[in-house]
C-alpha cells in the first residue's frame, strides 16, 4: 500500500480553505453530477422520524446537511467542519435555501465534536471520514454524541469491482482527475491528494469492521455507482 498522505488538521483545513471556491463546482464536474444522488441515498438510509436532530459531521460546505433539512421540514441539523472558509459557503447556502432556523454549522473537530452526549438521532458523513488524522477517534465521538438505535450514514469513495472499469477509473482517478482539478482550483495539490488518499483508505469490509468495533453494528457497505462509491449504514447500539 502506498504511504498515506499528511493529514495533519492544519493542513487539511488550509487545503479545503484554498480550494473552497470551486469545491462545489469541482464536485459536479468531476462525479458528471453524481454527487447529489448519492448525498440522497445516505438521506433514504436515515429513515428519520418526526423533528429529528442530525449531525452532519466534516460538512464542507453543507451540501448533504441541506439535503437532509430540505427533505425532512421538522428536522434540526448541525453541519460541523474546521475549514472556516467552507462554512462560510456553506452559511450563504443555508440562508438562500431559507433553512437556517432549523439548520445550523459549527465550526469544530471531527475528534472532539462540539455537541452534549446522546443529543442526536441520525449522523452523516460524506467523503470526509478519509480525511481525518484520527479516524478511530471521530468514530468514537460519534458513538458518543448519538442515542442508541440512531442511524449513522458515511459516504467514501471506492474502487469499482468489475475489472475493466476498474482499471479506466483508476486511471482518470490518478491522472485526468488531478489535472482538472488543478486547472479549475488553481491548488496544486488538492486534487493529486483525493486518490493518494483514497489509495490508502480500507477497504469496504475492513473499515466496516472498524465502524461496528466503536458502538455500532451492521455497518455492512453498500457499493454505489459500480463502487466508485460506497455506502456504509450502521446503527449505534
Amino acid at each position: 500500500m502506498p504511504s498515506a498522505p499528511d493529514k495533519t488538521p492544519t493542513r487539511i483545513a488550509g487545503m479545503f480553505d484554498a480550494i473552497a471556491p470551486r469545491y462545489d463546482l469541482l464536485n459536479r464536474v468531476l462525479s458528471a453530477g453524481l454527487d447529489q444522488r448519492w448525498r440522497q441515498r445516505a438521506v433514504d438510509a436515515l429513515e428519520l422520524g418526526p423533528s429529528a436532530r442530525v449531525l452532519d459531521l466534516c460538512t464542507g460546505t453543507a451540501d448533504l446537511a441541506i439535503a437532509v433539512a430540505g427533505r425532512h421540514r421538522r428536522a434540526r441539523v448541525t453541519g460541523v467542519d474546521f475549514s472556516a472558509a467552507m462554512l462560510r459557503l456553506g452559511s450563504a447556502k443555508v440562508r438562500s435555501a431559507s433553512l437556517a432556523a432549523r439548520l445550523r454549522l459549527v465550526r469544530g473537530d471531527a475528534a472532539m465534536i462540539p455537541l452534549a452526549s446522546q443529543s442526536c438521532d441520525a449522523a452523516t458523513i460524506a467523503f470526509g471520514i478519509r480525511n481525518v488524522a484520527e479516524p478511530n477517534r471521530a468514530l468514537e465521538e460519534l458513538s458518543r454524541v448519538l442515542r442508541p438505535g440512531a442511524r449513522l450514514a458515511i459516504l467514501e469513495f471506492g474502487q469499482p469491482r468489475i475489472p475493466g472499469i476498474r482499471t479506466l477509473y483508476a486511471w482518470y482517478f490518478r491522472y485526468l482527475l488531478p489535472a482538472i482539478g488543478k486547472m479549475v482550483s488553481h491548488h496544486d495539490s488538492a486534487y493529486s491528494y483525493l486518490p493518494a488518499s483514497v489509495g490508502t483508505f480500507p477497504p469496504p469490509a475492513e473499515f466496516a469492521a472498524t465502524i461496528e468495533r466503536h458502538g455500532f453494528v451492521s455497518a455492512g457497505p453498500v457499493p454505489l455507482t459500480l463502487g466508485i462509491v460506497y455506502l456504509y449504514v450502521a446503527t449505534r447500539k
